[in-house]
């Protein structure tokens, strides 16, 4: 893939890991076994070969229709009166939905699996809903951000907000629906951006509660706060990559003084979180102005110089390290625009992760993802469009033509994809001031 020029926006455009607690019982870890194992042997994009037997073929359909039956049997999981088969069959959906593409199967079922995930978060523990809005982002992302995915977001979204804000719901939960407002909206962005207004609005509304008083002094945080706080400002600045140069000018005049201010956080994730969030605002200042400078640029230098020197004995080693590497890569491009690239290899392709942007995009889809963010990388034609690399790549002619064909056809052809498409390059484009 051609390498993208450092700071075009027109170049490319966290979920937490819901498991499930506890012993869960024999038969229910032999179902997400036999999900995942099936996985690993249908192969939706080449024939599998059997060494064993002197390279005979494996009957595909004979193997795809035991892994839908297995499928099947775990959203049926999802219904059952018992909490603990619910939480089972959400992980088992989660591992097998993060791992493989499973466009034909949940095009057809994305009713009863909504459906399923709507009981949850409505009437289930904060688990429970912790996991049902992580299976739910994954169902977004694997129906491609097209029609299903916008229409099952209407749906859902009221629940997810109503759960977000509810200070009585468990912190859990509602740090999982921070991130599963944020990535749907992402992935299904409307044409008219009237999602982006109000999904960017209900997140600042609960990160911004660790800002700083009239007074300047820090809010003492409630136990778990910093990291609601943390998933609801990740979320933001995700989407913030979508706005128009209009959006982002009054975005950051309101958020980058406060921003400065949150960097002296006791929580060391949210300070992370902050400082990331302030390289990537500045990114974006400096697409839109050149000569784009911070306000008391001097300070916030003086401060990230500070965190990335912290050698304070009294937080752990692990965190003193994480973010002294954090703020060293922040202050150097604050101070110099050097950003510190990262090259992602799967399978034969490479992406580049050469700016703030692209760095929040893909921590964004990979903490969702997990180990699986190569393999969607590699066939997901929805992560493929955000990150530039074109369709898929067929490197097999065993390959099924009519099993690739059908899924490209739907999300390269459909009016929704086409319009998101063309959403999202307009609002990449600095010359866009709408919104």
């Amino acid at each position: 893939m051609p390498r993208s020029k450092k700071g075009k926006r027109g170049s490319s455009k966290p979920g937490i890991k819901n498991g499930v607690k506890g012993d869960l019982g024999g038969s229910d870890d032999e179902l997400t076994s036999d999900v995942l194992s099936h996985y690993s042997s249908a192969s939706e994009t080449a024939s599998v070969m059997d060494e064993g037997t002197g390279g005979e073929q494996v009957d595909e359909l004979t193997a795809q229709e035991e892994t839908e039956d297995k499928l099947k049997q775990c959203i049926d999981n999802v219904m059952d009166k018992s909490s603990k088969t619910r939480l089972a069959g959400l992980e088992s959906l989660r591992q097998a939905f993060s791992s493989k593409l499973l466009y034909d199967f949940l095009t057809e079922r994305r009713l009863t699996v909504s459906d399923c995930l709507e009981r949850s978060l409505k009437k289930g523990s904060g688990e429970e809903q912790a996991a049902a809005a992580t299976v739910f982002t994954l169902l977004c992302i694997q129906l491609g951000g097209g029609d299903e995915a916008e229409e099952g977001f209407k749906i859902l979204r009221p629940i997810l907000t109503a759960i977000l804000i509810d200070n009585s719901a468990s912190i859990a939960a509602r740090q999982s629906c921070a991130r599963a407002l944020g990535m749907c909206c992402y992935v299904s962005a409307a044409e008219e951006g009237e999602d982006l207004i109000k999904s960017l609005a209900l997140l600042e509304s609960v990160f911004m509660s660790s800002y700083p008083n009239r007074e300047g002094t820090l809010p003492t945080p409630k136990p778990g706060s910093p990291g609601l706080h943390c998933a609801a400002l990740q979320a933001w600045s995700l989407l913030v990559t979508l706005c128009p140069a209009s959006r982002l000018t009054v975005l950051l005049d309101l958020h980058l003084p406060k921003l400065l201010a949150c960097l002296q956080s006791s929580d060391v994730n949210y300070r992370i979180a902050v400082g990331e969030t302030i390289a990537l605002l500045v990114e974006l200042g400096r697409d839109i102005e050149e000569d784009f400078e911070v306000e008391d640029s001097e300070s916030l230098c003086e401060c990230l110089k500070s965190l990335a020197t912290d050698g304070n004995k009294h937080r752990a080693k692990n965190d003193r390290r994480k973010q002294r590497s954090i703020f060293r890569e922040v202050l150097h491009y604050i101070e110099n625009e050097d950003f510190t690239e990262e090259k992602i290899r799967f399978g034969v392709e490479s992406v580049y992760i050469d700016s703030w942007m692209r760095r929040r995009i893909y921590d964004a889809f990979k903490e969702i993802l997990e180990s699986g963010v190569r393999h969607h990388l590699q066939f997901n034609p929805l992560l493929r469009d955000i990150f530039g690399l074109g369709p898929p790549l067929i490197l097999d002619a065993t390959v099924k033509a009519n099993k690739i064909s059908r899924f490209e056809k739907h999300l390269f052809n459909s009016a929704a994809f086409k319009a998101r498409t063309k959403q999202r390059n307009k609002v990449r484009d600095k010359r866009a001031d709408v919104m």
